[in-house]
C-alpha cells in the first residue's frame, strides 16, 4: 500500500511537471496571434477553389513552420505539398436549342466532365413525365450520351440537381469520372430536334497541402499526425455589408492549435515517433487535402491521428472539456484520457452521433485505412449559429477554451508521442 501511494505521488508530480511545462510553452498571446492572422479579412476567407483567395494563408502557416524549424516530408523541398486539379465553374458558352426553342439557363443541368459537347444528332433521348420516377442517379449506370426531358412536375427536384451541378466542382487525379454526358432539360415533353453546343469553364491549377516534421528518435519508423484543414468558404452573401467568412472557428482555431502543437514537442525534443504536423486545404469542398496525403505515406505506419476542429468555443460540458469522434472505434480516447487523470481537463465521446461528425472532417481518410484517425473538437454543432457564416469571426471565439483544449492535446497526446501507448487500429470494414 505504501509503495502504491508512493508512486501515484510520483504520477501527480510528474503530471504537474509536464503541466507547468506545457503552460510555459503554450501561451494565450502566441495563439491568439496565429488564430488572429488566419482568421483575419486580409486572408479572404481561404477559398481553396480559388487560388488568390487562399494563398496568403498557405504562405503564412509555411513560415510559421519554418520559423519553428521544422522538416519538410520526404520527397518535399519545402513545407508545401501540392497537388494538380481541375475546376470546372460555369459555362463559357451554352446554346442549346430543342424543337427550335431557345433553353435559358434555369431550365437545364449538365452532367459532364467534359470541356465542350456539341451535339447535333444521335442522342438517345429520354422522356421522364410527371407520374415517372426521377431520380439522376438512375441516368449514371452507364457511358451513354443523354438528354433527359424532364415534365415541370418534378421541378423542385430539378432545381436540387441544379444546385449541386451548377457550382463549382473540383476534379483531381483520383476523382471518379462521369462515364457519359447527360444533359437535364426542364420543361419539354418530347425532343424532334435539337442543336448544342456548350463549353464549360475549367481552368487546371493547384492545391497545397502544408506538412512539416519532427524525426523521432528510436521509433522514427512510427508516425502520430496532428492536423487541421485551413480553408474556409471564401466569400458569402453579404451580411450588414460583411462578405469575408472568416472561419475563425471553422477551422483557424484547429490549424492554430497544430502550429501550436509544432511549436511545443520541437521544443521539448523528447519525441520518440516522428510527429507530422499538416494543415490541410478543400476540407469544405470533400476533403482533396486529406485524401492526397494518405495516398503519400504508408498508412500501416501511421499510429495515430490527432485531427483537431473547432474548439473555439466551450463545449456542451464547459470549459475543460472535449469530444473526440469514433470514440468507440479505438482506444485512442481513453489513453489520452488517462493522460489527464488528475487534471480538470475530460475527454468524451461524441455526442452529437446524428450529425456524422466522424465522416466530415479530414480523419475519415486515414480513418478508412485503419488508423486510429480522431477528431478532436468542443463545438455545439446542433446549435452553432456562426457556422459557415461570415459571423464565424475572432471576436466570437473563447480564447481561454482555445488555450486549454490545445494544452490538454499535449498532455493527453505525451505516451503516444513518446511511443510507450499504441492506440488500437481502426476497423476498416466498418469505415464507410
Amino acid at each position: 500500500m505504501k509503495l502504491t501511494r508512493f508512486a501515484l505521488l510520483l504520477f501527480f508530480i510528474s503530471q504537474a511537471t509536464f503541466a507547468q511545462k506545457i503552460n510555459k510553452l503554450i501561451k494565450e498571446s502566441e495563439v491568439n496571434r496565429i488564430i488572429s492572422t488566419l482568421a483575419s479579412d486580409d486572408m479572404m476567407g481561404r477559398d481553396s477553389r480559388q487560388p488568390q483567395q487562399i494563398e496568403k494563408a498557405t504562405a503564412f502557416i509555411a513560415n510559421e513552420f519554418t520559423k519553428i524549424g521544422l522538416k519538410p516530408l520526404k520527397g518535399l523541398n519545402g513545407f508545401r505539398q501540392e497537388f494538380p486539379v481541375t475546376k470546372i465553374e460555369g459555362f463559357e458558352k451554352a446554346e442549346i436549342i430543342i424543337n427550335g426553342q431557345v433553353i435559358p439557363k434555369d431550365k437545364f443541368v449538365l452532367m459532364s466532365d467534359n470541356e465542350e459537347i456539341n451535339w447535333s444528332s444521335n442522342i438517345p433521348v429520354v422522356i421522364v413525365g410527371k407520374d415517372d420516377n426521377f431520380s439522376p442517379n438512375q441516368y449514371m449506370k452507364d457511358s451513354t450520351n443523354k438528354i433527359i426531358a424532364v415534365d415541370m412536375a418534378h421541378a423542385s427536384k430539378f432545381a436540387g440537381i441544379q444546385r449541386f451541378f451548377n457550382r463549382t466542382r473540383i476534379l483531381t487525379s483520383s476523382s471518379n469520372k462521369m462515364a457519359g454526358n447527360i444533359l437535364f432539360v426542364l420543361g419539354i415533353n418530347s425532343v424532334d430536334s435539337y442543336a448544342i453546343k456548350i463549353k464549360q469553364r475549367k481552368e487546371a491549377f493547384k492545391m497545397a497541402n502544408v506538412a512539416g516534421m519532427i524525426p523521432g528518435k528510436s521509433k522514427a519508423d512510427e508516425i502520430v499526425v496532428f492536423s487541421g484543414h485551413y480553408d474556409h468558404l471564401g466569400f458569402q452573401k453579404p451580411v450588414e455589408g460583411d462578405s469575408i467568412a472568416n472561419g475563425a472557428d471553422d477551422d483557424a482555431s484547429g490549424t492554430t492549435a497544430m502550429i501550436a502543437l509544432a511549436s511545443y514537442f520541437k521544443k521539448l525534443k523528447n519525441n520518440e515517433r516522428t510527429l507530422i504536423f499538416v494543415a490541410f486545404t478543400a476540407e469544405e469542398i470533400g476533403g482533396f487535402g486529406s485524401r492526397y496525403f494518405s495516398q503519400q505515406l504508408d498508412a500501416d505506419k501511421v499510429v495515430a491521428m490527432f485531427n483537431i476542429e473547432m474548439i473555439g468555443k466551450a463545449s456542451k460540458w464547459g470549459i475543460n472539456s472535449a469530444f473526440i469522434t469514433g470514440f468507440e472505434r479505438s482506444d485512442f480516447g481513453q489513453i489520452l484520457q488517462k493522460n489527464l487523470q488528475g487534471t480538470a481537463f475530460t475527454f468524451h465521446p461524441d455526442p452529437y452521433p446524428q450529425q456524422n461528425l466522424f465522416y466530415r472532417s479530414d480523419n475519415a481518410t486515414l480513418a478508412r485505412l485503419g488508423v486510429p484517425a480522431h477528431t478532436i473538437s468542443t463545438d455545439q454543432i446542433d446549435s452553432d449559429k456562426l457556422y459557415h457564416s461570415v459571423n464565424d469571426e475572432v471576436e466570437s471565439l473563447d480564447m481561454q477554451n482555445i488555450v486549454a483544449t490545445i494544452r490538454a492535446i499535449a498532455l493527453s497526446s505525451r505516451t503516444i508521442v513518446a511511443g510507450t501507448d499504441t492506440p488500437t487500429r481502426i476497423d476498416k470494414s466498418t469505415v464507410k
